[in-house]
């Protein structure tokens, strides 16, 4: 008995092996696929500014849950989202022009020192 129920078993399985594989598609046009990578683009971005330990305080501090700020998220349209991967992308890079002047005058002195410019002798 066991032995007729595993040939069943054996030539059902190979009677679906010749059965065509049914495919559902459609076509998308090449501005579906430019936003939906664009769409994972900024996605990426915001999510990228968002998981900073300052950025997670200062919601925490504000009284907004992760979990709250993950669902807003994932609600908001293309265009809202990509106004504001842009203005992320916008913000200042981290350093002030006061850092910035400092490294350029000492990078100026440590060239000096070794004698690849003269930039201070030239100055009475």
């Amino acid at each position: 008995m066991s032995k007729r129920f595993v040939v069943y078993v054996l030539c059902l399985a190979m009677l679906n092996l010749g059965s065509p594989l049914v495919a559902h598609a459609e076509l998308v046009t090449t501005l579906q696929a430019v936003e939906a990578s664009t769409r994972a683009q900024d996605l990426a971005t915001v999510n990228s500014a968002l998981a900073r330990e300052d950025v997670r305080a200062q919601f925490a501090a504000l009284g907004v849950e992760p979990a709250q700020v993950e669902s807003r998220l994932a609600a908001l349209t293309d265009s809202e989202l990509r106004t504001l991967a842009g203005q992320v992308n916008e913000l200042p890079a981290g350093a002030d022009a006061l850092a910035v002047i400092g490294i350029v005058f000492l990078v100026l002195l440590i060239l000096e020192a070794v004698g690849v410019i003269d930039v201070f002798k030239k100055f009475p």
